[in-house]
């Protein structure tokens, strides 16, 4: 049997799903160091704490794998312990710990405090706003409230997640002057619903004015808004966003489907009309803005005729970008009384459909880009070219702008202009103007 080393414990963080997840990781990687515990994220360590995703089958499967692939390391005398928190773990606790008894110990989304306990620390109550960033030192995430109060009948999110609490707009404030200290320039505002800000605290929807408290924020020069809900959206957040140059001409705004009865079985509380309305109020408004949205495809009962209904309308509404998944069937949400009667092949072809006329839609405007210039922000430097993006995309999931590093330089991390010279379906090929 292995002796265990008497050297100080090395954490190693994993992080597994969304960018709530990324942020909940930094948050304890941030009491850690703060506790002079030695962290690390995704690299090496004797002690590992795995951030697992629970919302969709692919995503608790990849949870599932990499909570089996460190217990065999554990096993095999590689690492010493293995904790789990998270969402998968704070939604399937009882089973796990029947089915991976050799994790040390699991921990749900809200038991920080614990979690750390554990890792032989203490939370830290005056570190609010402290983070140890794992993203390009450039951008960050800025979660600005957890939890959802919506009655999506798909979504498992507040079981997981509980209901919406907003984050003070002067927390918000504090931590975004000390991301801004350490280079940050971008700010990624995410919640489970952005458009439900403020609600709870100051008993009105108050995204506008956390905007408004935020580009005040010397050194912040973008800031992009992530996840709106689509009903009852604060339209005084455009009039913002057309002020406020520091406000990116972006929304992601999912709206998981369009044909009526498919709307009204996921509790949506919108109709066909009512979304189609408001987006052309958003492009009246902000006509630059680039729309993102996400759709489900696949969801009980979604016939042929209500696949046609939306494959139309993503054709006639001509998104910037949009993302496609297959309905998966979760126990405990609404949906899940409703029998998950698509195939799963026939889900997959409908996904690839719609990314077939999206592939379209992109090239098309991406084509329209081809000799103007844009402002952009680099990200790194992949390969011989530097990959930066535009106001219109945010990372990991838009378009991106690639320059031949064979024959340019730009520094990773500064604002550059590009000149547009060549686009594909998805991405923009560019060289620095000077």
């Amino acid at each position: 049997m292995r002796t265990k080393s008497l050297k100080k414990n090395k954490i190693n963080v994993v992080t597994l799903g969304c960018s709530k997840n990324v942020y909940d990781s930094e948050v304890l990687m941030g009491q850690l160091r703060a506790n002079n515990k030695e962290v690390v994220h995704e690299e090496e360590g004797n002690v590992v704490v795995i951030n697992t995703c629970g919302f969709i089958a692919n995503a608790k499967e990849e949870s599932v794998n990499t909570i089996l692939e460190y217990v065999q390391r554990k096993e095999a005398g590689d690492v010493d312990k293995v904790f789990v928190t998270g969402c998968l773990s704070e939604r399937y606790k009882p089973d796990l710990e029947k089915e991976i008894s050799n994790v040390d110990e699991y921990f749900g989304t809200s038991e920080l405090p614990n979690l750390l306990k554990a890792l032989g620390a203490d939370y830290k109550h005056e570190l609010i706003g402290e983070r140890l960033t794992t993203t390009p030192k450039n951008y960050a995430y800025l979660k600005i409230a957890e939890g959802c109060d919506r009655p999506c009948s798909f979504c498992a999110i507040p079981i997981m997640r509980g209901k919406h609490r907003s984050t003070p707009i002067e927390e918000l404030v504090s931590e975004s002057e000390k991301l801004a200290a350490k280079g940050v320039k971008e700010l990624i505002l995410i919640a489970q619903d952005l458009t439900y800000y403020g609600l709870d605290l100051y008993k009105k929807r108050n995204l506008a004015e956390l905007l408004q408290a935020l580009v005040k924020v010397e050194g912040i020069e973008w800031i992009r808004l992530h996840y709106a809900f689509p009903t009852g959206f604060p339209m005084d957040v455009l009039d913002v966003m057309k002020k406020e140059s520091k406000i990116c001409n972006y929304i992601d705004i999912p709206l998981q489907h369009i044909a009526d009865p498919i709307l009204k079985s996921m509790r949506r509380g919108t109709t066909k009309a009512k979304t189609t309305r408001l987006l052309k109020d958003f492009r009246a408004a902000v006509p630059e803005m680039a729309i993102r949205t996400t759709l489900i495809v696949g969801y009980p009962g979604e016939t042929e005729e209500d696949f046609k209904t939306l494959k139309d309308w993503v054709k006639e509404m001509r998104f910037e970008r949009l993302g496609c998944f297959t309905y998966s069937h979760e126990e405990n949400t609404h949906a899940y009384s409703l029998e998950d009667d698509v195939p799963e092949e026939v889900k997959q072809q409908r996904a690839n459909e719609i990314m077939e006329v999206q592939s379209q839609i992109s090239w098309e405007l991406n084509q329209d880009r081809i000799g103007k210039t844009f402002k952009c922000i680099i990200d790194r430097k992949e390969g011989n070219h530097f990959v930066g993006r535009t106001e219109f995309d945010s990372p990991d999931v838009d378009n991106e702008v690639l320059i031949d590093a064979t024959k340019h330089y730009v520094k990773t991390g500064d604002f550059v202009q590009v000149k547009i010279t060549e686009a594909s379906d998805f991405d923009l090929y560019g060289e620095p103007v000077t």
